[in-house]
Order: C-alpha cells, then structure tokens, then sequence
C-alpha cells in the first residue's frame, strides 16, 4: 500500500501546484491514500468550502488541518457535513467535525487517519495529545481492525514531535509532523516500526517566509511596527 502526503498548502501558488500534480503524481506512483494538509490554503489562513472541494477533486482522499483550521469561518459546515475534512482530535468535545476516521483505499485497505494537535508554544488550552490518541487508538489493532494507522501532528516543537511518534511507536503506521512549513531530515524507522518525520514542510513558494511574502515579515522583525497583513508569497510553488 502507497499513501502520500503532502504538507500544509499555502495560499494561491500552494493550492494551484496541488490541483496540476496531485492527480499525476497518483497515477504515476500508484498511490493507494491521499492526504492533504489544507489548513493555510485561503490566503495562508484556513480552508474554504471550495478550496477543500478542489484538493479533492485533486484526488485527495483525506484534508487533514491544524491551529488555522477555523480561521474561515465556513470550515465548520463542511467539518460536520463531509468526513474527508479533519480537525485536531484534541479539540473539546462537541466541537464541529472529526479528528479520526477509518478510510477505505484505492487497493481496499483500511487507513485510520489521525489529525492531532501538539500543545507546545501552540494551545495550552487544548487536551493532552498524549492521553487523545490513547483514546483514539482504543480498540485498534494494525494488521487485524485495521491495516495502517497515519497520523498528521501539528505541533511547533520537535521535542513534543518526537516524543509523541516514540509513545505510538510500534501501533501505528506513521508519524508525520506539520506546521513548520520547513521540511526535516529526519526520516526514519523507529524501534518499533512506526515511520517518522518531523515535518513534511509546505506546498507553497519557498523564496518566501514560510510561504508568506517575506517583506513584511522581515519588516515586523527589523522595526516591530506593522505595515499591513501577511500575504502569501505567489511565486512559483
């Protein structure tokens, strides 16, 4: 079984390379499962209800999100009505949406996709990831309820990364962070089995910051004094 992911989309340039090579890059590698980080598409904050509809007509199976999930307001319609669209499982309970659902594959495998949040310089205020994917690995199996388990944590910290892919290690298939929009290189095998990765990084323009037009955030950190918003870079993503 082959499952890709891509990390966070960012804004125009992020979403439009997504649209052009996701649907070859499944057929030419004979992807089995997409998944899709979307939080940053709308303009480097959120997700709207047509940019998600595109990711999937894409070809994307899942759209996984993170800390900007609700920054459109209208993610939480499509968070309730469609189960292709993640948020962070550790959000409080009742909040629109799902954090986990078990897909079926291109080759008919059962993928159990996670979508947590870290709590490190991120949202204090948020469930212990820890204690929610205990609580979403309940009952769960690889091999026998399902075939793969892959989570997508959005979390800052490499240290809460790490930590968090050795205390699943060994029951479930992968651990890929998100967030940094920066990849890594660290890439490997745990003891146990689990595949590891700090972070994907971003499908966006990287003569960027982060994937935002550098201007202002260079001048954010040379005067501290605002000039005006955070614009994605559209370069060439």
């Amino acid at each position: 079984m082959r499952i890709l992911f891509l990390g966070d989309m960012v804004g125009r340039s992020g979403r439009e390379a997504v649209y052009e090579r996701l649907p070859g890059l499944i057929e030419t590698l004979e992807i089995d499962l997409a998944i899709v980080n979307g939080e940053n598409a709308a303009g480097g904050f959120g997700i709207t209800e047509e940019i998600f509809n595109k990711t999937i007509e894409a070809g994307a199976d899942v759209v996984t999100t993170g800390n900007h999930v609700w920054d459109q307001k209208e993610a939480l319609i499509v968070a309730d009505q469609d189960h292709r669209f993640l948020r962070p499982a550790n959000y409080p309970q009742g909040t629109a949406g799902r954090g986990t659902y078990v897909y079926e594959s291109r080759n008919g495998a059962r993928v159990m996709v996670m979508n947590i949040m870290g709590r490190t310089f991120m949202h204090p205020e948020l469930d212990d990831p820890f204690a929610c994917v205990e609580r979403c690995l309940d009952g769960v199996e690889l091999g026998r309820t399902v075939d793969a388990v892959f989570i997508d944590f959005h979390a800052e910290a490499t240290s809460e990364k790490q930590c968090f892919a050795h205390f699943v290690d060994g029951r479930v298939s992968a651990v890929i962070g998100t967030h940094t929009h920066v990849p890594t290189a660290d890439h490997q095998i745990l003891d146990g089995g689990t595949a590891y990765m700090s972070d994907a990084g971003m499908c966006g323009d990287y003569n960027s910051s982060l994937g935002m037009d550098k201007e202002e955030p260079i001048n954010r950190f040379v005067t501290k004094v605002p000039r005006g918003r955070f614009e994605p870079a559209l370069g060439e993503a």
